[in-house]
Parts: structure tokens; sequence; C-alpha cells
């Protein structure tokens, strides 16, 4: 079934077991910051937040409407945001790998390394804000996180990675 799919997706996006597809449906409720991350990992973004990043030129930025329905007043408009499988933890951070990546989603069999080195081969020039092929780790780049601390948005925690 995977294979049916698969030139539906973008390039490189892992297609894991219980991959769903479409906007994200639901109800919900309690405080969203600027950006919040979904128990399954999704990243979500309020429009202002995502308005003013794209003003200030940020390369990438997507975000698809929610169909959220929310109980409370005065709610946010969320978007989720697109990240694009872009870049590739480099092998000498990787641990020696014993089995063959997942035959069902393609994902490798080890633990994600604690420190990250970044491929910088695999970087892409035009993005922004991205994720790891190999590990769905969100990336971005200085441009971003200053941008996010100039305007002061919140929900995010930065940490840098070394390239090479």
């Amino acid at each position: 079934m995977r294979e049916l799919v698969r030139p539906l997706v973008p390039p490189g996006r892992l297609l894991e077991p219980g991959t769903t597809f479409g906007p994200s449906v639901g109800t919900a409720q309690g405080r969203f910051g600027s950006f919040t991350m979904s128990w399954l990992g999704d990243v979500m973004v309020r429009r202002e937040a995502l308005e003013m990043l794209q003003a200030e030129g940020l390369r990438g930025l997507k975000g698809c409407r929610m169909q959220v329905r929310f109980r409370q007043r005065n709610a946010p408009e969320l978007l989720e945001l697109e990240l694009v499988p872009m870049s590739q933890l480099h092998p000498d951070c990787l641990p020696p790998r014993h089995k063959p990546p997942c035959p069902r989603c393609g994902r490798p069999r080890v633990d994600k390394p604690k420190n990250l080195l970044l491929d910088a081969r695999t970087l892409p020039a035009d993005l922004d804000l991205f994720q790891s092929a190999d590990y769905s780790i969100e990336l971005c780049t200085e441009r971003f996180v200053e941008a996010c601390l100039r305007h002061g948005l919140d929900g995010l925690v930065f940490r840098p990675v070394r390239v090479a």
C-alpha cells in the first residue's frame, strides 16, 4: 500500500506505518504558543507568526490550514508546517549499524545520536526550516532562529548543530 501513495508525496519523505494524509482534523483546547508540536510530532504555527517570518524573507515556509475546532472564544488560527526532508546526518555521528533499515518504513534501526553532526553536502540552500531525511529531526538556519528571537516567538527550543 505504501508504494501506491509514494508518487503522491515529496521525494525522500518517510512513509511510516500510521502515516496520515491531508490536514489535521479534530478538536483543540488550551493555550497555543507561536509554535506548538502535536503528540504525533507535527509542528503547528499561528498564522500571524508564519506571516511575520514570511515577511522577513525566510525561505520555504509553507503552512496548511488545519480542520481543528476550538471550544474557546478567540481561538487562534493554526497552520501545520510542511517540513521537507532535505538533509542527512553525517556518518561520523552515527553508531554502527548492525541491522538493515526497517523494510516497512526505511528508518535506520539505531537510536538517534546525542551529538548531531549534519552532512554539509545534503543541506538545502533554499530553505530556512526543514527536516532531516533519516531521523525526522526538525532543523533550521540561523536566519530562522534570529527572526524568531527578534519577534519573541515562543514554543521552540533551539540547539546548535555541527556541520561537516
